[in-house]
């Protein structure tokens, strides 16, 4: 499979995955033309879209207790922009363990740069 631009994709907190922009925007298509009141939902598992950020930050604790490596590496980001570098590297060094990829790079870009190790 292709890789998704990261700039024209966004990661869903109710199911972890990532799902470009026109796949969201055909379904948000298909809801309007089925119903006369969509409820957005995920593509991906139909879950309702969240109205507040502290429900999608809930979903997304939820799916790190739940050990998923993709919403632990989202974590670690988060945590990383935050400035908060050793929660960034725990989230990541979980995730690594479970085999994710990303999560793997940005522990290598921690080590380089000397932040949170």
């Amino acid at each position: 499979p292709l890789l998704l631009d990261e700039h024209k994709s966004l990661m869903w907190p109710c199911c972890s995955k990532i799902i470009c922009d026109g796949c969201v925007h055909a379904n948000q298509m298909r809801e309007a033309a089925e119903s006369s009141e969509p409820k957005y939902k995920c593509p991906f598992c139909r879950h309702p879209v969240q109205q507040s950020q502290e429900q999608a930050k809930m979903n997304m604790m939820k799916r790190v207790a739940a050990s998923d490596p993709v919403a632990m590496c989202q974590m670690g980001s988060i945590r990383f922009n935050e400035g908060d570098y050793d929660t960034a590297f725990e989230y990541w060094t979980k995730a690594t363990g479970l085999g994710d990829v990303g999560a793997h790079f940005n522990l290598s870009r921690l080590y380089r740069k000397g932040l949170g190790v």
